[in-house]
C-alpha cells in the first residue's frame, strides 16, 4: 500500500515538473515571437504598423496613388504631363491658354445653339456650366488652414525649437531653394505630382529594402550629428547662459 501511494506521489510530481517545463517553453516562445514582432515594427519606416493604403487616408485617393485602378492614374498623370509640356515646352502662359479655351467653348455653344434651325431640328439650349460658390470657400479655407500652420510650425521652431530641429528645417528651406534655383515652379509642383504618383507603389512593392537603405542612411546622419553636436553645438552659448552671465556683470 505504501509503495502504491510513493510511487503515485512520484507520478504526480513527474508529471507538475513536466507541465511546468511546458508551461515555460511556450512562454519562451511566444516572448521570442513578440520581441521578434517587435524588432519587425521597429525596422520599418517612421514605425509604420499600417499598410500604405491606410497610411494615404484610404478611398479613391489612396486608389490613384498607388495605381488601383490604372486607367485613372495614368489619365491624370497624363493631364498633368499635358499641362506640364503646353507651359514648359510649348512656352503657353496661362492667359493665353484660358483665352483659346474660351474661345473653343464660345464656338461649341453657338455651334449647339445654331444648329437646329440649319437642320430644321427643334431648339435645344446648351447645357449651363455654373461652378458652386463653396468650392471656392472650401480651397480658400484648405489653403488659409495649411499656410497658417506652416508658419506657425516655423515660428515654434525658431522661438522654442531645438538646435537640432532649427537646422533640419533650414536645410530643408535651403535644399528647397537650390531646387527652385535650377527650375521654376511649374516644374517643381510636376516633379512633386510625379512622385507622389510613383515613390507609394515602389514603397509598397519593395518595402523592406527601401525601409532598410533608409534605416542605414538615418543611422549614418545620426553618427555624424553626434559627432557635430559634442564638437560644435554644445560649445555654443545658450540664452540662459547669457541672461546669468550679464546678471553677474550687473
Amino acid at each position: 500500500m505504501s509503495e502504491g501511494m510513493a510511487e503515485s506521489l512520484m507520478h504526480n510530481i513527474m508529471d507538475t515538473i513536466s507541465d511546468n517545463v511546458s508551461k515555460h517553453k511556450k512562454v519562451s516562445f511566444f516572448e521570442e515571437d513578440d520581441s521578434s514582432s517587435v524588432s519587425c515594427k521597429l525596422n520599418k519606416l517612421f514605425g509604420r504598423e499600417k499598410p500604405v493604403h491606410h497610411i494615404l487616408g484610404g478611398g479613391k485617393s489612396a486608389d490613384v496613388l498607388l495605381w488601383r485602378n490604372k486607367k485613372i492614374s495614368a489619365s491624370i498623370l497624363g493631364g498633368a504631363t499635358v499641362v506640364w509640356v503646353l507651359f514648359e515646352w510649348l512656352n503657353y502662359n496661362f492667359l493665353s491658354l484660358a483665352c483659346f479655351a474660351l474661345i473653343i467653348a464660345l464656338l461649341l455653344q453657338f455651334l449647339w445653339t445654331n444648329a437646329s434651325s440649319i437642320l430644321n431640328r427643334s431648339s435645344s439650349s446648351p447645357p449651363r456650366v455654373i461652378l458652386p460658390e463653396e468650392v471656392f470657400v472650401n480651397v480658400g479655407k484648405l489653403v488659409g488652414y495649411e499656410v497658417n500652420r506652416s508658419l506657425i510650425y516655423l515660428q515654434d521652431i525658431a522661438c522654442g525649437g531645438t538646435i537640432k530641429q532649427f537646422l533640419m528645417v533650414v536645410g530643408s528651406l535651403l535644399a528647397a531653394a537650390i531646387i527652385g534655383s535650377w527650375c521654376n515652379f511649374l516644374t517643381v509642383i510636376y516633379i512633386g505630382f510625379i512622385a507622389a504618383h510613383t515613390l507609394p507603389v515602389l514603397y509598397e512593392k519593395y518595402d523592406d529594402q527601401i525601409d532598410n537603405f533608409i534605416l542605414g542612411a538615418l543611422g549614418q546622419v545620426q553618427h555624424n550629428y553626434s559627432k557635430l553636436d559634442t564638437g560644435v553645438l554644445k560649445r555654443i552659448p545658450r540664452a540662459g547662459s547669457f541672461k546669468s552671465w550679464g546678471r553677474k556683470v550687473d
